[in-house]
């Protein structure tokens, strides 16, 4: 995916999650997290996220109570994506070692939005080869779109008659937690560095 490609996605799962960012300058009595957020969503982080029914690695059907177990770092993407996916992803990876140094643990998750070629194995491989850790998941198509929309993300593949076809997709990571759910989202500009504070502050204030 270009640049270009990215940030167009990027705009358009913006205009999706009808997310309209506020500097923060105070928080909100009611939202134990409102010291670690970058901004407020309109509609509320509730309205993000929810129950999704995937495959994993071996083959085997798992729920998000079967995923997210511990603090998560969702991202959703495709293994034949030549940049922008593996540079994510990485950064994930990254910021989840910097946590682990800190004594807190997260779990880096790989969701497919490519279901037409992201096997289990495929998928599987892809993630281990990130992080000894990351949890890669596929599925059916309509597993797939469910997922995707529960967390209001965009995705279009281009013309599939190429076998090596790209696919438009947001770019955002999720940050989730078991007893919280959805919490906050990431841009691809943030530093590894800059978002393993930002998720120490929420599980700093769990």
């Amino acid at each position: 995916m270009t640049r270009l490609y990215a940030f167009l996605a990027a705009v358009v799962a913006a205009t999706a999650l009808g997310a309209t960012w506020i500097a923060t300058r105070g928080g909100d009595g009611n939202d134990r997290f409102a010291q670690c957020r970058a901004g407020q969503i309109a509609g509320g982080a509730e309205t993000i996220g929810g129950p999704f029914e995937l495959v994993n690695a071996k083959g085997e059907t798992v729920t998000d109570k079967d995923v997210i177990t511990e603090p998560s770092l969702l991202y959703f993407g495709y293994t034949f994506c030549p940049d922008v996916c593996p540079l994510d992803t990485s950064r994930n990876a990254e910021a989840v070692d910097i946590l682990e140094g800190r004594g807190q643990m997260v779990t880096p998750v790989f969701i497919s939005i490519d279901a037409d070629r992201d096997t289990p194995e495929v998928v599987g491989d892809f993630a281990a080869n990130l992080h000894e850790r990351m949890i890669g998941l596929t599925g059916s198509p309509e597993q797939v779109k469910a997922a995707s929309q529960a967390y209001k993300t965009y995705y279009r593949a281009q013309d599939k008659s190429d076998e090596y076809y790209l696919v438009d997709h947001s770019t955002f990571s999720y940050l989730v937690l078991p007893e919280h759910g959805f919490v906050e989202f990431f841009r691809r500009d943030e530093t590894a560095e800059k978002m393993a504070d930002r998720v120490g502050c929420f599980l700093d204030a769990m």
